[in-house]
């Protein structure tokens, strides 16, 4: 078995992320299987698609109750992006979305400013500018890091969850990814 899994919710950013972590040197498999979602050292959640689509799919496969059981056993995951959005509650995405519920809080429409927000920003408290495409941003009391007061990144337990994405953000990027597999 792989000693990374990317889940296959059905759309996702899969090539980009298994490139980076190709670059890292890390092997990874793209999968639903429960079986290998809920054993792998490190999951990756990926981002890009639609909320009610990829919770459909990760139901219907499974993976959303493998999710649940990496997260209440303390087993690292990664959200980005659209993966971050599935680990909260709910979503106002698509009329309305339950989420995975692994993290407290909601993920809402972008009101204001230029939206969908693309392009590079400096998250802070970091300091390093990240790749961002997004039009909706999570709510949560486990926030660690914004963007002019948009929440772009959550951690609760081995659970971290980004908006941006590191496998377009260049050395950054690949910096902040190698951080979350040096937890495993």
């Amino acid at each position: 078995m792989s000693d990374v899994v990317v889940v296959d919710y059905g759309a996702g950013n899969t090539r980009s992320v298994r490139a980076a972590l190709t670059h890292l040197g890390r092997s990874s498999v793209v999968t639903n299987d429960p079986v290998a979602v809920r054993e792998a050292d490190f999951v990756v959640l990926p981002g890009v698609g639609s909320a009610r689509s990829a919770m459909a799919h990760l139901h219907e496969t499974g993976a959303a109750a493998a999710l649940r059981e990496r997260f209440d056993e303390g087993l690292v995951t990664l959200g980005v992006c659209v993966g971050l959005q599935l680990a909260m509650e709910s979503s106002e995405e698509d009329g309305g979305v339950e989420g995975l519920a692994l993290l407290s809080g909601d993920v809402v429409r972008l009101r204001e400013g230029r939206v969908p927000r693309l392009g590079w920003a400096v998250v802070e408290p970091w300091g390093e500018a990240y790749y961002f495409a997004h039009s909706y941003s999570v709510r949560s009391p486990d926030a660690i890091a914004s963007v002019d007061g948009v929440t772009v990144a959550v951690r609760h337990g081995a659970f971290t969850g980004v908006q941006f994405h590191p496998e377009k953000s260049g050395p950054a990027g690949l910096e902040f990814l190698d951080q979350c597999l040096s937890l495993v």
